[in-house]
């Protein structure tokens, strides 16, 4: 066999963690791979008299005439196994390296390893949860610094965690255990963290962490968490049985109770534990714990509903439903998942509603008045030049509520009708005032907004109250009536979901006024998640449901609308804003139906996919959009007519590679040729 076809060969795997210039595969997937090449791997290995138990993994360099037989002896048992030793052979010069690492503590280890084996082998499942709880962790956000042993337990530790039996685990620092037989240690040290808890960030995310709320942090560990928060000038305290029983417990605002009923093994105190700390909260209480699947749990020793780890402590791993189920049971109460392990329950309704409400308004994008129109109303414009900035403030209130506001939702009520007369009154002659229609629009806006309020909470399945908010109140009014009304048509457009013809129908005719986008003929609507509040109510409740499933979609970029499979897929891009050729970094598949999520990252195990033509979901609002547009017409001359849009980076390099060209920021230059010359 020569370099040509063994390069051809491996072209054809599909198998496998591609890394750079190699592509590595276990040995069981060798069903699935071309029989010449294994039968040649098989070859060069008996030819160098190496055992068969002596490698497991074999890597396959993409740019050269090599073979690396490498041993991972614990792959199987260990979720991050070390490299015991390896053989390079160059075909080319027929020599090989070998390479023993054995007598060193920080090997290189393996990550991934799904990515290894087939997706039909037994222990498939099992090694994605393993990835799973490490991209869930933030392990995997440098992935250049994490091929080594002793780097990947830095990372773990920084990010507040301990590799336990070979998986992650957060301590929390609990009461020593009632239990008779005294199996469980709740004694170990909490583990530090680095940086705020993904609870707390989550707060801050949505602006709990401004300094209006006081926070009680119960089971705050080391107390981290209350450090930082003071630094910031935050009112937060905190109580720990081990590290800070000192403290009364008292209520506040905000309560957290973070990573603590995982680690509880009786299950009566684990309920305890969260109705203590929603007697605390006045406002809101945050609840998060370990998610994980469950074929990673049979590793360890079953103990009660979890299991015990070496370190002789408790367990128990829940799923993002089970979580849910849990804590709503637990309290009888809603919990509203805003990222995986992470739930929001409100004690204040009037602040759920406002928080549920606030995730669906849609921002109008006023447009500044420069020219005064022509009224009838002689006196009335001449009080309106005179005061220009008041009715425009006043006007912009309307187009904000999609209705007349009442006299406490303007600040300057009194001024107003002092100058004018009432709201109404000023409303029609602001109306007469301006020539386009622009609040019959944003009358529109508002109700659709609401509409798609009540269907996600339908979705949600959130019990009713029987009082809104004074703001929620005077909507219902305005737009439907009264609450039976608008529930009724609500729930006729949550029904409509199910639809596919009519999701197809409204994407089709969404796509015509939604320029930035990209349709994919009778398959799917992908576009920037910025424009999501544009489209037609039907397609932001079948996306909105999606979205309550996964959480938040502060990592994500494009949304993709499947037509006719009942899916929704979410996709993140490294630094989409600055980069022409954005690299995917993670992508979500919400199963509406099924009710099922899969998750997939691409920062490391897969040849990086480049984001083609990213002005199709752009507008020239953002930056570099002009660069964006000459770009995209540039590259659409090296890319095949058939696959404008699926090109692999590595596939694109040799692209520009063949004509000399390479890419540098927005920019398309010529290689420099090396000349020689006679001396």
């Amino acid at each position: 066999m020569n370099a040509n076809d063994f390069n051809q060969l491996i072209k054809k795997v599909k198998l496998g963690k591609l890394v750079g210039n190699a592509r590595y595969l276990h040995r069981s997937a060798f069903d699935e791979i071309p029989a010449e090449l294994t039968e040649f791997i098989q070859l060069i290995a008996t030819a160098l008299k190496v055992p068969e138990n002596d490698w497991n993994i074999i890597k396959l360099h993409t740019q050269q005439f090599r073979i690396s037989y490498l041993n991972y002896p614990d792959f199987h048992s260990d979720s991050y196994p070390a490299l015991h030793n390896s053989i390079t052979v160059n075909l080319v010069t027929k020599t090989q390296k070998v390479a023993n690492y054995t007598e060193t503590e920080n090997a290189p280890i393996l990550h991934r390893k799904e990515l290894f084996i087939s997706p039909k082998d037994e222990h498939y499942a099992e090694f994605v949860s393993i990835t799973e709880e490490g991209v869930a962790a933030g392990l995997y956000e440098n992935s250049r610094i994490i091929g080594f042993k002793k780097s990947w337990e830095r990372v773990i530790h920084q990010k507040g965690y301990q590799l336990v039996d070979g998986r992650l685990f957060r301590l929390s620092a609990l009461p020593q255990s009632n239990t008779p037989d005294n199996k469980i240690d709740r004694h170990k040290t909490a583990i530090q963290r680095q940086s705020l808890s993904t609870p707390m960030k989550t707060l801050a995310k949505h602006n709990y962490l401004s300094g209006e709320y006081t926070l009680f942090d119960y089971g705050c560990g080391l107390g981290d968490d209350l450090r930082e928060l003071e630094a910031h000038g935050i009112d937060a305290a905190g109580w720990d049985p081990t590290h800070r029983p000192e403290v009364d417990r008292f209520s506040c605002d905000l309560v957290n109770i973070g990573f603590v009923i995982n680690v509880i093994e009786d299950r009566e105190e684990r309920i305890e534990a969260i109705q203590l700390a929603f007697e605390l909260a006045d406002k809101l209480l945050v609840v998060s714990a370990m998610i994980a699947g469950d074929a990673h749990i049979q590793k360890f020793t079953p103990y009660k509903d979890g299991v015990i780890t070496s370190l002789n402590t408790f367990q128990k791993y829940f799923s993002q439903s089970e979580l849910q189920g849990f804590i709503e049971n637990t309290l009888d109460e809603n919990a509203i998942a805003v990222g995986p392990g992470v739930f929001f329950i409100f004690k204040d309704k009037l602040e759920e509603q406002l928080f549920l409400a606030s995730r669906q308004t849609r921002h109008h994008s006023w447009k500044q008045i420069t020219t005064r129109p022509t009224s009838s109303k002689e006196k009335f414009e001449l009080v309106y030049v005179e005061h220009e900035a008041l009715f425009k403030a006043f006007w912009n209130t309307c187009l904000i509520l999609g209705r007349i506001p009442a006299n406490d939702e303007f600040d300057e009520s009194d001024k107003i009708k002092q100058l004018a007369g009432s709201h109404h009154k000023v409303f029609t002659l602001l109306d007469n005032l301006f020539e386009d229609n622009e609040f019959v629009q944003a009358e529109q806006y508002r109700k659709e907004d609401l509409l798609v309020y009540f269907a996600l909470s339908q979705f949600d399945k959130r019990k009713p109250y029987t009082q809104l908010p004074d703001e929620l109140q005077r909507d219902v009014k305005a737009f439907f009536g009264n609450y039976n009304n608008a529930q009724a048509i609500a729930k006729e457009l949550l029904y409509s979901i199910a639809d596919t013809e009519l999701i197809t129908e409204t994407s089709l005719a969404a796509q015509q006024v939604l320029t930035a986008s990209h349709l994919l003929e009778n398959h799917s609507l992908t576009f920037h998640k910025d424009f999501l509040v544009l489209l037609p109510a039907l397609l932001r409740v079948y996306v909105g449901c999606a979205v309550q499933m996964y959480g938040e979609l502060e990592d994500i970029h494009l949304i993709k609308i499947h037509f006719h499979s009942g899916k929704v897929s979410f996709m993140g891009y490294d630094d989409f804003d600055n980069l022409p050729l954005p690299l995917l970094t993670e992508r979500i598949k919400v199963k509406l139906a099924q009710q099922q999520v899969d998750y997939f990252d691409y920062i490391e195990e897969y040849t990086p996919q480049p984001l083609y033509f990213k002005s199709n979901y752009i507008t020239d609002s953002y930056p570099n959009y002009k660069k964006q547009v000459s770009f995209d017409k540039k590259i659409a001359l090296f890319l095949p007519v058939h696959n404008r849009y699926g090109i692999k980076l590595d596939a694109l390099n040799i692209i520009l590679d063949n004509n000399q060209t390479e890419i540098k920021g927005f920019r398309f230059y010529a290689k420099k040729q090396l000349t020689h010359t006679k001396g």
